[in-house]
């Protein structure tokens, strides 16, 4: 299924847009690791099948989209994962592990929900406690140009869209099963601030929202190490 997806994906994106990729993303690690990516829109979706050439890809979608014929369609089309938003989904959350100890590609947004201003959001943990249950790399990931106001403006007007995908260095963290409460939360979110600002450091200054003054992204500014 993925493989005509992946066809569709690349036939039909050139049509309609200027498409840049940075990073060098077919070098991306092998074996399962995390693609974390800021969200802008729903063509995001169909950017990860741009650039990806595994066939088993984890792709969650937020249960709150069931409601939605169109979007049980699609999920049923690209084999999403049902992800429950308002509570740990410990059910998922164990098949997302299983899947990478074995080779799968994550595809998760740390934000949780698009981006309407098209800047970052506050990110949430669940990408760093799987990747670090998983024991699987982390890809930091940025997106430009997929806003779903950008994308419908320019297509009503048939104007071409120019999207770009930064894929970032890979990198591991460290094992957290041993760390409990209070101190793994704050690792946990250390860790999650650390992704977002990887990711930032990426994107155009307006794209940086709630990071744009964060110690650690001038840290990445000024070329210290990742």
């Amino acid at each position: 299924m993925s493989a005509s997806i992946r066809f569709v994906a690349r036939k039909l994106l050139p049509l309609i847009a200027d498409i840049e990729v940075h990073g060098q993303p077919a070098k991306l690690p092998g074996g399962g690791f995390i693609l974390a990516a800021n969200h802008l829109g729903r063509l995001d979706s169909m950017m990860v099948y741009y650039v990806l050439d595994t066939d088993d890809v984890i792709h969650p979608l937020a249960d709150k989209y069931k409601k939605s014929l169109f979007f049980r369609l699609v999920a049923r089309w690209l084999k999403m994962t049902w992800l429950k938003r308002d509570e740990v989904d410990m059910k998922a959350m164990r098949e997302f592990i299983s899947r990478l100890k074995n080779g799968a590609v994550m595809v998760i947004t740390p934000e949780g929900t698009r981006s309407k201003t098209a800047s970052l959001l506050k990110g949430e943990p669940g990408a760093i406690y799987i990747a670090s249950s998983a024991g699987v790399p982390i890809v930091p990931v940025a997106v430009t140009g997929t806003e779903d106001a950008l994308v419908k403006s320019r297509l009503k007007k048939f104007q071409r869209l120019k999207i770009t995908l930064t894929a970032g260095n890979p990198y591991r963290l460290p094992d957290l099963k041993a760390v409990r409460g209070a101190e793994r939360d704050e690792l946990l979110q250390t860790a999650t601030d650390d992704l977002m600002c990887r990711i930032a450091a990426m994107l155009p200054e307006s794209y940086r929202g709630v990071y744009a003054d964060h110690p650690r992204l001038k840290e990445l500014l000024a070329g210290q190490p990742a």
